[in-house]
């Protein structure tokens, strides 16, 4: 695979604890059972015995993303750096300046507006007063205007009642002497 295994030596088998174990049992270096004992050997260390690759693999990896990490993070905390410098050295003088005078146009505008409105509303309660006085003035007129009017409504009624009083006494006297003129003419 990527040649960064290791190769057991001929008649050694890689033992499950990474050590070499000497085979000694095991014929001569030419003979067939040797040859395939190696054959298995580099077939075992290329298939299964992966440690060295992987480590290797993991060291560079944990290296290289420390290392580009770093130095992107090195550059973000720069760049905020730069910006909080910029910000609070001409951002927020300019800000503070602007929001001082905008604050006292505002201040001025409002305090211009508070003044017209007590004046409007000083104006609007005198022509309440004033509306007041006369609606007072008017009922005021008008009650003495009814009470005179009853008054002479009673005495209009009292002169009605007089002439009605001696309307009907001259009525009765009139049938009085009609009745009397009556008797005279029934005894004939």
């Amino acid at each position: 695979m990527s040649g960064g295994g290791t190769e057991t030596p001929v008649g050694c088998e890689a033992a499950p604890g990474g050590g070499v174990k000497k085979r000694e049992s095991l014929g001569t270096a030419g003979s067939p059972a040797h040859l395939i004992i190696k054959d298995l050997g580099e077939i075992h260390s290329r298939l299964l015995d992966h440690r060295p690759v992987i480590q290797g693999e993991t060291r560079y990896f944990v290296k290289e993303f420390e290392e580009k990490r770093g130095l992107r993070e090195m550059r973000v905390l720069e760049n905020l750096k730069n910006m909080i410098h910029e910000t609070n050295e001409h951002a927020l003088p300019r800000c503070k300046e602007t929001m001082q005078d905008s604050l006292n146009q505002v201040l001025q505008r409002l305090q211009a507006a508070n003044h017209s409105v007590c004046r409007l509303q000083q104006k609007e309660q005198e022509q309440k007063k004033i509306h007041n006085d006369h609606l007072l003035a008017s009922e005021n007129q008008h009650v003495t205007q009814w009470e005179d009017f009853m008054r002479e409504q009673h005495n209009k009624q009292a002169e009605v009642d007089e002439e009605h009083r001696k309307a009907m006494e001259r009525l009765k006297e009139q049938y009085a002497e009609m009745e009397k003129d009556l008797a005279k003419f029934s005894t004939f």
